[in-house]
């Protein structure tokens, strides 16, 4: 094929997992790197669990993380419809074509009659392989069959079509990322190609649909090997192109457990609902069993793209390293432009009163804040004390304020801030001399700081205390103060 391309199929079962981001990206990044092209389609066809809510979140989630499709269902493209269930009509005449070829057969067994013949095998302690009993009934012993009701699924040959393009039972393909695979097809049993309610399986709907679409390289999880065997043979029989196959190693907990709900957010929605930049996720999902060739690990997509090659990914399973996601979050937040790190940060500040404060003055709040903070929604628990009249104290700043040091301190900063200009450069000045008087009286700086701020911000830690000062006002930093001397004198 002389182009590539790749394709991302995602169930609309539930949120977009971080894997099937991490499956996304690197499509996204061969299609990039090759110049070819990018393809959405949705696989829709367990009516029961599809739901456009998690169709909308697929979208938005891919979309957020910059990995805009070529085609899809919303942009259209010369081979949709790009959503499965859409296409239902196309499906049965290849099916027709494998039964006229002899690569497939009508198969009248019940699920009783099924899980008699698995129970079987169980029985006599062997894998469970259909029987085939099926394969070569009689045009009569068919219409019988009908006649009692039973309609029939269609199941493939494998024998049939193995030994027609292989010359002995063991088929194998060269993977893209983990080498030569084989597997003896002798013990894959000849699987159902059409339900027989008319809907296609998964295994068969997905070679037709990437057959049509053109889809020269298929890149997805190493779950998905057992399946790929089946769909080469799939692909021969119709006489299609076979595509590239590339699977990736799965992704695990640092337990080395599946990464699960336990282990903290799994789909992208929740990452970025609990404050992660997309950039810092995409590049952190990125280096999941991929390494850039020049060290740095801090890439933008595009850069990432011009680096990446298929064949240095990694075989092995990737760990999620939350504790490096937090890093490298961290270090994109610090990377933000400030205007647009005041916008990202607004949605969680919702509970407090943001027009307490000026442009001028929220703008330095989140100056003097920024610098610890590992996710957006760290804000939240970082800046209380600038809202609202009164303070929260929590146990350290009430032990603090408890002391006879800190009522002197207290008592004296209240009087000689009454006749402070109240502005950061002064207060820094004025503060400067106010720890040097009490070092020359035996006390610490820190300790002098510890009774303001636990008085101010109820917290013995946080952000430059002048800052805060300026920003929280003089009334309102006086009131605390005051009150905080009423309270423990």
């Amino acid at each position: 094929m002389s182009e590539v391309r790749v394709r991302i199929a995602p169930s609309p079962s539930g949120n977009l997992h971080v894997g099937t981001a991490r499956t996304a990206l690197f499509n996204y990044l061969f299609a990039k790197k090759n110049n070819g092209k990018f393809v959405l389609r949705i696989e829709d066809t367990d009516a029961e669990r599809t739901s456009q809510e998690y169709i909308d979140n697929i979208f938005d989630s891919l979309k957020a993380l910059g990995l805009n499709w070529d085609e899809g269902p919303d942009v259209g493209g010369d081979y949709g419809p790009y959503t499965q269930s859409e296409r239902f009509d196309i499906y049965p005449k290849y099916a027709q074509i494998l039964l006229e070829k002899g690569f497939a057969y009508e198969c009248f067994c019940t699920p009783e009659e099924l899980e008699q013949e698995k129970a079987q095998a169980t029985a006599n302690k062997k894998p469970y392989v259909y029987t085939k009993k099926c394969e070569n009934l009689t045009e009569e012993e068919k219409a019988k069959l009908r006649a009692e009701g039973r309609k029939p699924a269609i199941r493939f040959n494998i024998a049939k079509a193995q030994k027609a393009f292989h010359e002995t039972s063991m088929l194998t393909f060269d993977d893209l990322v983990k080498g030569e695979l084989h597997v003896d097809t002798n013990l894959l049993g000849d699987f159902v190609i059409m339900k027989s309610n008319g809907t296609p399986t998964y295994n068969f709907a997905v070679v037709i649909d990437d057959m049509l679409m053109k889809i020269s390289h298929v890149i997805r999880g190493e779950d998905h090997i057992s399946n790929t065997f089946k769909q080469i043979l799939i692909f021969e029989a119709l006489g299609a192109e076979v595509p590239r196959f590339g699977h990736l190693g799965m992704i695990l907990a640092p337990d080395r457990s599946k990464l699960s709900k336990r282990h903290g957010a799994t789909a992208v929605s929740e990452f970025v609902e609990k404050g992660y930049l997309t950039d810092a996720l995409i590049n952190f999902v990125a280096l999941l069993g991929w390494s850039p060739s020049d060290g740095e690990e801090i890439k933008s997509v595009d850069k990432i793209a011009e680096d990446f090659r298929i064949g240095e990914v990694s075989s092995s399973n990737s760990i999620f390293e939350y504790d490096k996601l937090n890093w490298m979050n961290s270090h994109y937040i610090k990377m933000l432009d400030m205007e647009d790190l005041k916008e990202r940060l607004k949605p969680y500040l919702t509970k407090y009163n943001l027009n307490e404060l000026t442009d001028a003055e929220y703008t330095r709040m989140v100056e003097v804040t920024r610098e610890p903070l590992t996710l957006l929604s760290d804000i939240t628990d970082a800046v209380p004390y600038f809202f609202g009249e009164d303070v929260e104290i929590d146990e350290k700043a009430r032990e603090t304020l408890d002391t006879e040091v800190s009522q002197e301190v207290l008592k004296d900063f209240v009087e000689r801030a009454e006749n402070w200009e109240w502005t950061e450069e002064n207060l820094h000045e004025k503060l400067e001399k106010f720890r040097a008087d009490y070092k020359e009286k035996g006390i610490k700086p820190k300790v002098t700081m510890w009774a303001i701020r636990a008085a101010v911000t109820g917290r013995i830690c946080g952000a430059d205390m002048t800052a805060i000062l300026a920003i929280i006002g003089k009334e309102k930093s006086l009131n605390r103060a005051k009150k905080a001397i009423k309270c423990h004198a």
